[in-house]
């Protein structure tokens, strides 16, 4: 199991947990040891489902047990989960989170049903390399999301969820074809300013889809959109035709940022984020209650920081999300095809729709 580093750190490492070994015998045997616990090696078994799906059982839960009972086993989660104990945590939200968490992810004692998933397809025109990045999500804390393109959109799908968005859902879509332009720092530091410019764009893209389902045809092809900046300040035009990601090349490539800071009343896990960003889109993030209840999708700011990097601000949470790309490696994870990732992406949102 691969496990996200300590919140809020999303620029370390994943960290490695083995949860079951298979050692092969002679005759096309092998006997199966589960390794959750700390009590050691104990008997296990896995069954093949069906094509690229297994499940795992343990037949021993009782070497998962530790001799302080649960008080013991949830403080060893917590230290190995989120690097630190209770007494740290004096939010009681993130507190009622964390103990959700263990309750839910304990019960199953390493009897889970895996299913694969392909690593997202590149290709030469993708505004960055498309693959899986570590987030913070506030009192959640880190979540796995998998980051892919299709057309002239970009799609955040959680890997891993939490009690309000689970696994497989889109957690943010970003319209490549509406570019943000950021006002200079003094004024970004004002919230209703940026809120301004979103709703704008918002409002745009909600003409352009109104126009399209009243049969009027898709609008006129217009590159990277901007809303205007603050008073005084010319409006950019035009754009480049191709739109999307492709337009967005060259200020991309050619290294030229631009000064970001979060806005004063937006509130961030990470006090560490980039201060200079290349580019900022449109985008809408998801948020639900818990148990995944009324859910609903959120306007937002996609905001490109470098090659490895990109960040989300929440608008109706005043909140914000550093995103970190996982460096580590994963064999034969490559989709055999687009349509192949395309019907993984379906499938795994809808074990949770």
């Amino acid at each position: 199991m691969y496990l996200p580093p300590h919140d809020p750190h999303v620029d370390d490492p994943m960290r490695f947990k083995p949860l079951f070994r298979v050692h092969l015998m002679e005759r096309k045997s092998a006997t199966v040891e589960c390794m959750y616990g700390h009590k050691g090696p104990h008997n296990g078994h896995i069954q093949i489902v069906k094509k690229d799906e297994f499940s795992t059982k343990c037949n021993q839960t009782d070497h998962h047990r530790m001799s302080g009972g649960r008080q013991e086993e949830f403080r060893t989660w917590l230290r190995e989960e989120w690097g630190r104990t209770l007494e740290d945590i004096f939010h009681e939200h993130m507190q009622e989170l964390i103990l959700m968490k263990f309750i839910y992810t304990s019960q199953y004692d390493n009897c889970l049903t895996y299913r694969r998933i392909y690593l997202p397809p590149s290709r030469p025109d993708d505004l960055i390399k498309p693959g899986l990045f570590k987030g913070t999500y506030g009192s959640h804390g880190l979540e796995i999301v998998m980051l892919s393109f299709h057309g002239r959109c970009a799609r955040g799908t959680k890997i891993t969820g939490d009690p309000n968005i689970p696994a497989g859902q889109q957690t943010v879509e970003i319209d490549l074809r509406h570019r943000i332009q950021l006002p200079d720092v003094e004024n970004l530091r004002n919230f209703n300013e940026l809120s301004r410019l979103v709703l704008e764009v918002r409002e745009q893209v909600r003409q352009e889809q109104q126009q399209q389902q009243d049969g009027e045809g898709p609008a006129p092809p217009q590159g990277l959109l901007s809303a205007r900046g603050p008073p005084g300040a010319p409006a950019e035009e035009g754009g480049d035709p191709r739109g999307g990601a492709a337009a967005a090349e060259q200020p991309a490539q050619s290294g030229q940022g631009q000064p970001f800071v979060l806005p004063v009343g937006v509130s961030s896990r990470n006090e560490d984020y980039p201060r200079t960003c290349r580019m900022c889109f449109y985008g809408t993030g998801l948020i639900a209650g818990h148990g995944f209840t009324s859910p609903e999708r959120t306007p937002g700011v996609f905001v490109l920081f470098d090659e490895d990097r990109f960040g989300f601000v929440w608008l109706e949470l005043k909140s914000f999300s550093l995103y970190s790309r996982v460096q580590a490696t994963f064999r034969n994870a490559d989709a055999p095809s687009p349509q192949a990732f395309e019907e993984m992406l379906k499938n795994i949102q809808s074990l949770t729709s």
